[in-house]
């Protein structure tokens, strides 16, 4: 029961922390959401978002930053 706590302590800090870089992006100005390669369709009473070039921009990032922080952990 232990590791569950750690988990769901580890898991709420990293949603903080993602929340609080989403604020400051969003305030700096990029366009996350906006990218070329992000698909938009509004019609009279629907918007459908698919932010694809947001999205793979993120994983690419997300994942730089995972292998960086292995290796310097190890």
């Amino acid at each position: 029961m232990v590791s569950l706590g750690k988990i769901l302590i580890v898991t709420g800090i990293a949603l903080l922390v993602a929340g609080v870089l989403a604020f400051f992006i969003g305030k700096a100005g990029v366009p996350l959401g906006r990218l070329p390669g992000d698909i938009v369709i509004k019609k009279k009473n629907v918007t459908f978002v698919a932010p694809l070039a947001s999205m793979l921009l993120i994983s690419v990032v997300l994942s730089v930053l995972i292998s960086l922080a292995r290796r310097w952990f190890q």
